[in-house]
């Protein structure tokens, strides 16, 4: 086998892990290595080259989806008007949460600093797109910042996994209502 062959088995088994471990993070409280391994397709030492620990396993999927949930927001720009653009954020956001709360409850402190670090800077910078561009087309509160809203949404992960699908979008319907501009009539 050649090794652009082996470097693109390898990259498809990350992706497989990583796929499978942010699976494993949205269906349970707890998340076993060899659960994910198996789910995945991959041996437990397939799985152990690419993430020495469980914290490494996890932080990764974390990443994943704050770069997946940044990216988000000017491609839903481009398809449509802000307000719209930013409910559709939002529901990308509750699948982020669901992550980040499995995460939080898995991941030792100091790998979580790293991770915050890592997330809230880029997530600010695209809400303040989703924000700036409601505002400027009249839609969006002029008095509200992407700071006001991630305190908003921080919320999200202290809801009980049983309460998720029931609460979870609802309540960011509240705050989007909230975010709305009122119309002088």
């Amino acid at each position: 086998m050649d090794s652009t062959r082996r470097r693109a088995d390898a990259a498809d088994n990350r992706a497989r892990i990583i796929h499978a471990a942010r699976e494993a993070l949205a269906q349970a409280d707890e998340v076993k290595l060899n659960a994910i391994a198996k789910r995945a397709g991959v041996g437990q030492g397939t799985l152990y080259r690419h993430f020495p620990t469980r914290e490494a396993l996890l932080a990764e999927v974390y990443r994943e989806d704050v770069d997946e949930l940044v990216a988000a927001a000017p491609k839903l720009l481009a398809e449509h008007d802000p307000l719209t653009a930013l409910a559709r954020w939002f529901d990308r956001l509750v699948e982020y949460a669901e992550v980040k709360r499995g995460v939080l409850a898995a991941v030792e402190t100091a790998v979580w600093k790293d991770l915050s670090a890592h997330s809230l800077g880029p997530i600010g910078d695209a809400l303040t797109v989703l924000l700036n561009a409601g505002k400027v087309d009249g839609t969006i509160r002029p008095d509200v910042d992407a700071r006001d809203v991630i305190l908003l949404v921080g919320y999200l992960t202290r809801l009980e996994q049983e309460e998720w699908t029931t609460r979870a979008r609802p309540l960011l319907d509240v705050i989007l209502n909230g975010l709305r501009r009122e119309e002088n009539t």
